[in-house]
């Protein structure tokens, strides 16, 4: 405003100065001087309402666009001429405002139905503050959606300590946390720190661990449902069939020459499909009837290199080279039994992968870490494709012809009743499986 008055005053002393010089020209008609006098008062007032009603006019749409105000709207005479470049300001800001409003209500939406706890703190100075807390965590953990970090602190403590214990850095772990006095329950908590027009912010993930095993179970009896299924039908379907027309067949009063050959056929696909099915349910009570690992000191060096040495045959056929570099101290509790099986699963799916390839080698290493032993077994082979990854530890599941597709499954579950794991990594024609033992 202080720069509005000094154009009014300037205009305002110059139109002074202009009456002066009228009235000196004609001081001889006062008459008249006072009438011009008068006519100028007019107009000066006049002027000056103009340029402070188009100031203010301005001020006031600065302000609006600098506090994000557009709720009223520009007015429709002022829309062309002077003000129409400020009109057009005034309404692209205005556009942008309600697309970004837009889309946040939009991004809270999808937050607000994720199943995972999500949290955002936003930095303020020094100080961590909430600046988003998705439904689902409010009602997981039944608090309000806080707007300060403090209050979440005092609600949650294991929580919030974990996080201040971490110096609000990315971290991949898990925390144990009590809700309303119930038992402690285990998640999983994932953050990552990003940073926004300068402004950091801090994006926490929890997951209930319990929830994501029970997911993971749900959907592995759903795909063993599936593959169980497929088979239990893929036999009892023709034995339906076919039992169908032995009894249309019986049902006649005499029987043709190529009646009692259809007989026979049918009577030796039912015994087949039986045959098929008995395989089928002996190897699923192989999955579900794995016995308790009997553990004894056992060196694993002499193990493995007894299982190359069943496998010596089949290896010297395809013309298969080992490279064994297998080399672990001492003895280790295991089910002897129970690992050879294992190693001579994984040779075996390795042997076919690379019999098929120029370049055929298996190589066995070995190495200690943490008091855990890791076992890799590699070879040259056509790798796994991306499709079937998340399926080869399914029960069932083969690629081979002749495969019972038992043999990942058992061997994973043989390496987890040890309390170890079994995993792999498949990179173009490369495949790796790692057995993690506890020392």
């Amino acid at each position: 405003m202080k720069f509005h008055n000094a154009l009014f005053a300037r205009v305002f002393w110059l139109l002074l100065l202009i009456a002066t010089g009228i009235l000196l020209l004609v001081q001889s008609y006062p008459y008249s001087a006072i009438f011009i006098l008068v006519v100028l008062s007019a107009f000066c007032a006049e002027l000056y309402f103009f340029i402070r009603n188009r100031m203010l006019f301005y001020d006031k749409t600065i302000l609006s666009i600098l506090h994000d105000d557009f709720s009223s709207n520009f007015p429709e005479n002022l829309r062309k001429g002077n003000y129409e470049s400020l009109f057009q300001l005034y309404e692209t800001l205005k556009k942008k405002q309600y697309e970004q409003i837009s889309r946040e209500q939009v991004f809270t939406s999808i937050l607000n139905n994720v199943d995972t706890a999500i949290l955002i703190l936003k930095k303020e100075g020094d100080e961590w503050d909430i600046f988003l807390m998705n439904a689902y965590f409010s009602t997981l953990f039944g608090v309000p959606k806080y707007r300060h970090w403090k209050y979440l602190r005092d609600k949650l403590p294991s929580f919030c300590n974990e996080i201040e214990h971490s110096g609000f850095e990315e971290m991949k772990t898990s925390v144990d946390i009590r809700i309303d006095e119930q038992e402690l329950q285990t998640f999983s908590i994932q953050t990552s720190k990003t940073q926004s027009f300068g402004q950091d912010y801090y994006v926490v993930l929890l997951d209930s661990i319990q929830k994501v095993i029970e997911k993971k179970e749900k959907l592995a009896w759903i795909n063993l449902m599936k593959v169980i299924s497929h088979e239990l039908m893929n036999s009892l379907t023709p034995i339906r069939s076919l039992s169908q027309s032995l009894q249309d067949i019986l049902q006649q009063e005499h029987l043709e020459p190529e009646d009692r050959e259809d007989i026979r056929q049918s009577l030796s696909t039912i015994v087949n499909r039986s045959n098929h099915l008995q395989f089928f349910v002996e190897n699923y009570r192989k999955l579900t009837m794995l016995p308790t690992p009997e553990k004894q000191p056992t060196d694993l060096n002499q193990l493995i290199a007894e299982c190359i040495l069943v496998m010596k045959p089949m290896l010297k056929q395809d013309g298969i080279s080992v490279s064994n570099e297998i080399d672990i101290p001492g003895f280790v509790p295991v089910d002897k039994k129970q690992i050879e099986q294992v190693v001579i699963n994984l040779l075996t799916n390795s042997i076919f992968a690379v019999k098929e390839k120029e370049d055929r080698q298996i190589y066995l290493s070995s190495k200690m870490e943490n008091n855990r032993i890791f076992l890799t077994i590699s070879d040259t082979g056509k790798g796994i494709e991306k499709e079937i990854r998340d399926k080869i530890f399914l029960p069932f599941f083969t690629t081979r012809k002749d495969g019972a597709g038992i043999g990942l499954t058992l061997s994973k579950n043989i390496i987890e009743a040890h309390g170890g794991y079994l995993s792999f990594t498949s990179e173009g024609e490369k495949t790796e499986f790692v057995i993690c033992l506890l020392n």
